[in-house]
């Protein structure tokens, strides 16, 4: 059997939403956020205009086979409005940071949404019956005069044509100071953690008005401020653990069982600096932009500015395996810092078995790493690309002044302002979306799709 990322590499095959060619777009329209949900038949996106959209994927087909698998649009909604805090004179963005899905326990899905200051929980579901026949209302829903009622009648429920309805049920507000960067929901599906730079909270899904405090890194002076909290994520299996990553490249792992208030950690992972490679950029490239504990839950992968990294939660002084993302940048780290690239937050995401992982860079590339084979390779998330059933083709950066190989592209020709952060893998399928600005692109390894 073919491993997954040859599969990868030679038949990567786009399922559906192809852009339009040299469409415009706004700021509002760059996507902030992609999420599967838990089955993987939900997909959703998050803009920085503040609006989410799902996408369901088709069932299968026999008169199209080829159709299955393809994700179209199932409901648009704005989640978020911009907003502007009085008391500190300050503009709240309507960008979404974070969506994450809760477990299906009925009919209807619900998802978690977040913007800097405001997380909102939403109930998205199906009608296509309505009732008709009410006994105190007319046909466009007016209340009757009871005196002309002179009869009653049982109400029906009559086929309609399907709406998916979507709807607020709680508005979690006025608990963060700083900008909210993570939002986490709890394997005992009744509480959810939120993070922000130097606080993370912890809520329960039913209750708005109230949230604990369960890690506060803010010194007593802020001027001895040294890091701030990048990413949180709960354990998938145990509801007392969870994990946070900082601004110094540390991750650590808390018990809430050992105290209400988490500022002592169970675990600190941390790899040791080589002195010889310190520079000026050090603790830039070195930040924490976001950490996912693998399925299996022995695992965390982290990504920071050049690297992606696999933790073991039984060793904490090194990493167990390191992969150089786009280690050609090293040389142009100053240009990177001028332009503020330097900042970029690059997600990372694993495959459903935790053999494969997956992490975005410049140019509208993406990297894939086979943890068991140490195979790796580019692919481009491209117009080109984009088409039904297209085959994407790795594709190679050569470092300045390298030696360059046809369909080599030099690292000084690269487009920094085309950037994938934001990446998903579907939970148990080989399919990934891939946010490249304001596209949404979706490919599947048609040969080896359910290799998991």
């Amino acid at each position: 059997m073919l491993s997954p990322i040859q599969v990868l590499c030679s038949d990567i095959t786009t399922l559906s939403l192809e852009p339009e060619p040299f469409a415009s777009y706004t700021e509002a329209d760059i996507i902030s956020t992609v999420e599967f949900n838990h089955t993987g038949e939900l997909l959703a996106t998050g803009d920085k205009g503040g609006r989410v959209v799902i996408f369901q994927r088709e069932p299968e087909s026999k008169s199209e086979p080829f159709s299955q698998g393809e994700y179209n649009v199932y409901s648009t909604f704005q989640s978020h409005e911009p907003e502007f805090d009085y008391l500190k004179s300050l503009e709240i963005e309507e960008k979404i940071n974070k969506i994450r899905w809760l477990p299906q326990q009925n009919a209807a899905h619900f998802l978690l949404s977040t913007n800097d200051k405001t997380i909102k929980l939403w109930k998205v579901s199906e009608r296509d019956k309505r009732p008709e026949g009410y006994n105190l209302k007319d046909e466009e829903g007016r209340i009757k005069d009871i005196t002309t009622v002179t009869s009653l009648q049982v109400p029906v429920l009559k086929p309609m044509d399907l709406m998916v309805e979507v709807s607020p049920r709680r508005v979690f507000a006025n608990a963060h100071t700083y900008h909210v960067n993570s939002i986490s929901v709890n394997s005992d599906y009744e509480t959810y953690m939120s993070a922000d730079d130097l606080r993370i909270n912890l809520w329960h899904l039913d209750i708005t008005d109230r949230s604990f405090n369960i890690v506060d890194i803010k010194p007593a002076n802020m001027e001895d401020l040294t890091e701030v909290i990048t990413a949180a994520e709960f354990h998938p299996h145990h509801c007392n653990l969870f994990v946070y990553s900082s601004s110094k490249g540390t991750l650590r792992l808390c018990d809430m069982r050992e105290a209400a208030l988490c500022d002592k950690h169970s675990k600190l992972f941390e790899e040791p600096e080589d002195p010889s490679a310190r520079s000026f950029f050090s603790e830039i490239i070195s930040s924490v932009s976001d950490v996912k504990f693998s399925h299996s839950g022995r695992y965390l992968l982290t990504r920071d500015y050049l690297t992606a990294k696999v933790w073991d939660l039984n060793m904490e002084s090194k990493p167990l395996e390191t992969y150089q993302v786009h280690d050609y940048l090293r040389s142009k780290l100053c240009s990177l810092y001028e332009n503020d690239c330097i900042f970029d937050k690059f997600e990372c995401a694993w495959n459903g078995s935790d053999s494969v992982i997956m992490t975005g860079a410049y140019n509208n590339f993406f990297r894939m790493f086979d943890r068991n084979t140490k195979r790796d390779v580019t692919l481009e998330a491209s117009r080109e690309s984009s088409k039904p059933r297209a085959v994407l083709k790795p594709r190679r950066v050569c470092a300045a002044g390298g030696k360059r190989r046809k369909d080599d592209i030099s690292v000084d020709s690269l487009d920094f302002t085309k950037k994938i952060l934001h990446t998903a893998w579907h939970p148990t399928e080989n399919i990934i979306a891939i946010a490249a600005t304001n596209n949404l692109y979706i490919f599947q390894d048609k040969l080896n799709s359910e290799m998991h």
